[in-house]
């Protein structure tokens, strides 16, 4: 067979791999839990001048509605300090849930986080050290099949319980976060069977 015909069967094989896991990404957005939990670790998304952005708030405003629905008396926000940042993005995001009348002993920061995988596993340890054993896992929608394949690998026992309300609504941004979320989930999948 020649290159050209090789590499062209490769090229199909790659395409049909990525659109296949754009789909189940898709499809796992939309399984959600309530489930009663010892914790809701939520997801750090960035903040811009002291001030959450639209799609933090977000996940914010979900982990309060669990809260206050009595799924979890412990919320834990990810994220560590940005470029110039004299506050932490979970700093922040606790300050938010504290106006919107959640005690700050509920509340645990986790700052040293930039990347996903560290969320959880930053959590990971503050959950060993005060003993929690289960929790839900508060993301978007298209984010949570990739978030909750690094929390497995990271031996988080979680749920997911993506928002309700994400800010990616309209065709065109949501159709970005799902090739977004397909490219860094089949990458990492695709390195787990060389490791």
């Amino acid at each position: 067979m020649k290159l050209k015909n090789k590499l062209y069967i490769v090229g199909l094989l790659l395409i049909g791999y990525l659109i296949l896991n754009a789909i189940r990404i898709h499809r796992y957005s939309f399984v959600y839990f309530e489930t009663k939990s010892d914790v809701i670790i939520v997801l750090g998304a960035g903040t811009h001048n002291g001030e959450l952005s639209p799609i933090f708030k977000e996940r914010i405003n979900h982990s309060l509605y669990l809260y206050e629905k009595g799924i979890s008396q412990t919320i834990i926000f990810t994220g560590g300090f940005g470029k110039h940042q004299v506050k932490s993005d979970s700093q922040i995001a606790k300050e938010y849930a504290m106006a919107k009348g959640i005690p700050e002993s509920h509340i645990i920061i986790e700052d040293r986080s930039k990347y996903t995988i560290e969320n959880i596993t930053e959590s990971k340890l503050i959950m060993d050290l005060l003993d929690m054993k289960t929790a839900l896992l508060v993301s978007d929608p298209y984010h949570m099949k990739r978030a909750l394949k690094l929390a497995e690998f990271s031996g988080l026992d979680c749920k997911p319980s993506p928002t309700k309300t994400s800010m990616y609504k309209s065709v065109l941004p949501k159709l970005k976060q799902l090739l977004y979320e397909t490219f860094y989930f089949s990458s990492r999948e695709v390195l787990s069977i060389f490791n």
